[in-house]
């Protein structure tokens, strides 16, 4: 793990300016971390990967963020190493740096116009050669899966056990539901509202570029309507069509164009439930508990979808 000792070698690494002072985490995410890097020229943000990322893949997500980037729409701009690179191993950890952007919190009531926009600009980008499809995106938990959760945390006495248990044959169902992405193009294949965050100006940011790669954009949109229209048919309409009138090339038809959200939120719920059990994450409990509560109190629904495809026609 890196620490504030490190400021000078990752100033020096990626030729950040003279009187690097690095602080500390400022944010973390399931994946990695973020630092502060300031220096006499400017702010960074240092990100470390808690799993070491494969040199490949880094640069696949940091070549489509530029791409992106390009098109007009704001991200942090991804800043190479000396000798190129998007990795460098910094005591032992691999970082990356970005350009410093100033942020507001989680937010899902942004403009539902605004979001459209930002996701049809980045789904007009259309790059090929990116990370591959990935099981998180596509692949079911599974009904043995559910039910040994549902049995694991009862005899640990969890919270959730019986509102798992609840859920349990809808989920079921929803993974029934399943389709193969079919037009696959390179997708940010996280855009909950985590990683789309209003600058103080208002403008909407993009961040989180490492888990980017191959996607259907309609199941991208998918995720979109669902984590933006917040279960308002006039939200979810206004976004959806102001998406189509910018060019965004996916569509929602069907149930199974929500195959991407209903995989990704029941890995995320299968993950939380996993980590809770595990002994060695005790000091994550509180976390990780609150990641359950949220995959079960504001979860997908048979009907959540079918009011989605309703409400935009």
């Amino acid at each position: 793990m890196i620490t504030t000792s490190d400021a000078d070698a990752i100033g020096r690494a990626f030729a950040l300016g003279p009187d690097a002072v690095l602080t500390g985490p400022v944010a973390r995410g399931e994946v990695g971390q973020i630092w502060r890097l300031t220096t006499a020229t400017a702010d960074w943000a240092v990100k470390e990967a808690f799993e070491p990322p494969a040199a490949a893949e880094a640069e696949h997500d940091a070549a489509f963020q530029e791409m992106v980037a390009a098109a007009g729409v704001l991200v942090p701009l991804v800043r190479r190493s000396i000798d190129g690179r998007v990795l460098v191993d910094i005591s032992g950890s691999l970082v990356r740096v970005y350009s410093w952007v100033d942020l507001a919190g989680r937010d899902t009531s942004v403009d539902p116009v605004a979001i459209a926009s930002v996701v049809a600009s980045i789904h007009r980008v259309i790059r090929h050669d990116a990370n591959g499809v990935h099981p998180w995106y596509t692949d079911p938990v599974g009904a043995d899966r559910w039910d040994e959760l549902v049995a694991q945390l009862r005899l640990a006495g969890s919270p959730s056990a019986e509102l798992l248990a609840e859920h349990r044959d809808e989920l079921v169902m929803l993974e029934s539901l399943l389709e193969p992405p079919s037009d696959l193009q390179a997708c940010h294949r996280d855009l909950f509202a985590d990683n789309v965050l209003a600058t103080p100006s208002g403008e909407l940011c993009v961040i989180d570029w490492e888990n980017s790669g191959l996607a259907d954009p309609g199941q991208e949109l998918a995720v979109v309507v669902f984590e933006y229209g917040r279960g308002d048919a006039e939200r979810t309409r206004t976004l959806h069509q102001a998406y189509v009138e910018r060019g965004g090339p996916g569509r929602l038809r069907a149930p199974g164009d929500f195959s991407m959200l209903i995989a990704q939120l029941g890995h995320i719920g299968e993950v939380s439930c996993r980590r809770w059990l595990d002994p060695a994450r005790v000091d994550e409990r509180e976390r990780n508990q609150a990641r359950i509560d949220e995959f079960l109190d504001d979860r997908l629904t048979m009907a959540s979808i079918h009011a989605i495809l309703d409400a935009i026609g």
